[in-house]
């Protein structure tokens, strides 16, 4: 009799135990599934000239977690329901939720961003830190010297000398003769490139340099 409720007993304790393990099993099992993760990528453009936005900051149920890059691809881990968060210097925030429903390992969007203007605080640059310094360099001043005495200066022999030697052709006198070789190249183009020597005014111009005797030679006095 004490065997067979020794047995009873012994028994019901193992399907128990048992009933209890497939329990936990299921259970742990539901965990695991309940929890999904996905990979959320996209790219962030301007809703104006739908340019892509580099730098916006891809927040994740309000943490920090990736940034765009140069092209405006974004990519961040997610769960079904997460709620995505741009935000940007240049451009209003805006948010995105993931669907609760969504069971794909992979999901994709094009977030558009509107521009933002951001009013900032007006800035007053001194070139002195303080009132005392300013009074020292403006008591420090030399006032010797006018405008008219700079300006004579500038005007010396020397100096223009020295603009005279150092001063090259401006980008205006160089484009101005690119532009005349090329019209005269223009002008002869498929025929014989015209010389002076039929040229009626070089040849009057010649002629009146001849009778001032322009091309005289001039003797050395002994």
């Amino acid at each position: 009799m004490l065997n067979n409720t020794y047995s009873k007993f012994l028994i019901a304790f193992l399907l128990s135990c048992n009933s209890f393990i497939v329990t936990a099993q299921i259970a742990a099992k539901q965990n695991t599934t309940s929890v999904k993760y996905l990979q959320f990528s996209g790219v962030v453009l301007d809703q104006d000239s739908l340019t892509p936005i580099p730098l916006i900051s891809i927040w994740v149920n309000d943490k920090p977690t990736a940034s765009s890059d140069f092209y405006g691809f974004f990519t961040v881990v997610a769960s079904p329901g997460d709620q995505i968060t741009f935000t940007g210097v240049s451009h209003k925030n805006r948010s995105y939720k993931i669907p609760d429903t969504c069971s794909v390992k992979y999901y994709f969007a094009i977030q558009v961003l509107t521009k933002d203007t951001v009013q900032l605080q007006p800035v007053e640059v001194h070139p002195w830190p303080s009132k005392e310094e300013f009074k020292k360099a403006f008591l420090s001043l030399n006032l010797q010297n006018t405008d008219y005495d700079r300006a004579e200066k500038n005007m010396k022999s020397e100096a223009m000398t020295y603009l005279e030697r150092n001063q090259t052709a401006s980008a205006s006198e160089n484009y101005r003769n690119v532009m005349n070789a090329y019209y005269t190249k223009i002008y002869t183009a498929g025929q014989q490139p015209s010389i002076n020597l039929l040229s009626p005014i070089a040849w009057a111009q010649f002629i009146d340099a001849w009778k001032k005797g322009k091309f005289k030679s001039k003797k050395s006095s002994n």
